[in-house]
């Protein structure tokens, strides 16, 4: 019995991993594309926004360009609505089954709206959009191979996945979103074409980066972490700003969320006026300050102690420069997720966190801290952030060690990412992709229906010999009995299921025929 079902996935297993090659590559070059063009938008605005502060005169032309940008994206946005926002709760709810939309709209819209958002100068990471554009090339792998709903999943997983690692150039951290973030739970199947499509995106990113004139090395090298970080009074200023941190990060979510409702009262010009706030916010944003534009990369890289400094505003001491700039950029990210503007939220949260880890090192330097504990103080506060915002603690840890490639502060990094992930369990917060992605899904049209199936486990089904927490279903279904011969079960997830079993299947879907599929797939035909 054993070796069918062997034979079986191994069979099922080459062909996600062939697909998620193709994927791989795909993603690969399309998010490569994109990432070194929007590097060059942002140095392009960064170009002409000096120019109007030195040249104040012309400074008008400017925020008549940003108005002409709000009504040219908010008009895209009335055609593309799947492109609003960073892109992540849209993949998530296609990676889950929950939504489907056209991948080649998805993938051009997302490509072009986000790199125009980056060059008038907005607070607006690549991150976010890459993971989308990954996940929409991994359906458009699936769909070029005439592959079914259950494989459109997979590849639209490992897709955004080699995106993200594209992106950040962390394929780990890739990996880790996929079974974290992604599906909330691990695989073979998710884990074979996460890996394929993960690898071959690298592999491809870094052949093609040094062609387009890029860098493939670490993403921040400007941070040193030669000190010794054993120390039990470290741990103590990690922890404390950490759970300061934390704090502030559910403070951010809890503003975005506010903004979100604000912004869903705003009906003028068919709902394109949404898009005014955020893109003259953003002009007096990059005028007061380059820090405050872009996703925060140069933000980022100046905090380290191997930078030139921070370049102060007006003049001012460095504190009061570097709380500038976190207000700054936490209101304008606030602003663009809470009118869906299409770009990233992913590197302009760890921009925020970053900031406030230099503050709060300031503050533990003059409690007596070392300053050599500084840059890696940072970085953990930049991690604890992020973390008690998207509640992905493993991502968060993982990520900190592939940005800087430096493994010297991975056990304060996990005390500092436990102390944001518990900080948001205490005040209830939940995920805030998952949470605009149900937002996104109560406001849709289309209505919830509910079914319930009878279906055989066949032999040739990936359900066939494996427990129940181990089979992919898709979103909000239940196997509520098993009929085994004579037996009635009632299963949990370590109940094995067995070929010829008859499965009864309760679950919500808005395309009842989509998820019908992905079940037949999974588990086996209806029983008539």
């Amino acid at each position: 019995m054993k070796k069918p079902h062997l034979k079986k996935h191994i069979g099922y297993g080459a062909q996600i991993v062939a697909v998620g090659v193709v994927t791989g590559a795909f993603a690969g070059l399309v998010v490569t594309l994109f990432t070194v063009l929007a590097a060059m938008a942002e140095e392009a605005s960064r170009g002409y926004y000096a120019f109007f502060r030195t040249h104040p005169a012309f400074i008008p032309l400017l925020f008549l360009a940003l108005f002409l940008g709000a009504v040219v994206i908010g008009g895209v946005l009335r055609f593309l609505p799947m492109i609003r926002g960073s892109g992540i709760p849209q993949t998530e709810g296609a990676m889950r089954g929950l939504m489907r939309f056209s991948w080649y709209r998805a993938l051009t819209g997302m490509f072009a709206a986000s790199l125009f958002t980056v060059f008038m100068g907005m607070a607006a990471g690549a991150e976010g959009p890459s993971l989308m554009i990954g996940g929409m090339c991994g359906c458009g792998a699936s769909d070029a191979f005439k592959r079914g709903a259950l494989i459109r999943r997979y590849q639209i997983t490992g897709g955004a996945c080699a995106g993200l690692a594209v992106a950040f150039n962390a394929p780990l951290t890739g990996l880790l979103f996929a079974f974290e973030e992604g599906q909330k739970r691990f695989t073979p199947e998710v884990f074979f074409c996460a890996f394929s499509s993960v690898t071959v995106a690298v592999l491809v990113r870094n052949a093609l980066r040094p062609l387009l004139g890029a860098d493939t090395g670490a993403y921040f090298t400007t941070f040193s972490f030669a000190a010794d970080y054993t120390a039990p009074l470290f741990y103590a200023y990690v922890l404390f700003a950490a759970l300061i941190c934390a704090l502030a990060g559910v403070g951010f979510y809890a503003l975005v969320f506010l903004c979100k409702r604000l912004f869903g009262k705003v009906t003028f010009w068919k709902g394109m006026g949404k898009m005014l706030p955020p893109f003259l916010l953003a002009g007096g944003a990059g005028l007061l300050t380059a820090y405050a534009m872009g996703g925060g990369h140069a933000w980022i890289a100046a905090l380290g102690s191997g930078s030139d400094g921070v370049e102060r505003i007006f003049s001012s001491p460095l504190a009061l420069t570097l709380a500038i700039v976190v207000l700054v950029r936490c209101l304008v990210t606030v602003i663009n997720m809470g009118a869906g503007v299409p770009c990233g939220a992913f590197i302009p949260m760890l921009a925020i966190g970053a900031g406030l880890g230099a503050l709060l090192a300031l503050l533990c330097g003059e409690m007596g801290m070392d300053a050599a504990y500084a840059d890696a103080l940072i970085i953990i506060c930049m991690a604890a952030f992020f973390t008690a915002v998207v509640k992905a603690p493993l991502t968060g840890v993982v990520m900190t060690v592939e940005l800087t490639w430096n493994f010297a502060f991975l056990l304060p990094a996990v005390l500092g990412v436990a102390a944001g992930y518990l900080v948001g369990m205490l005040f209830g917060t939940k995920p805030v992709y998952d949470r605009l992605l149900d937002e996104m899904l109560s406001s849709a049209p289309a209505g919830v229906h509910a079914y319930v199936l009878r279906l055989r486990v066949g032999e040739e089904t990936l359900a066939a010999g494996r427990a129940v927490r181990d089979v992919l279903l898709p979103p909000d279904v239940r196997i509520t009995r098993i009929e085994r011969g004579e037996a009635r079960i009632l299963p949990d997830g370590n109940t094995v299921l067995a070929a010829g079993d008859v499965l009864t299947v309760e679950g919500e879907a808005r395309d009842e025929r989509e998820a019908a599929e992905a079940l037949a797939q999974t588990l086996g035909k209806e029983e008539e």
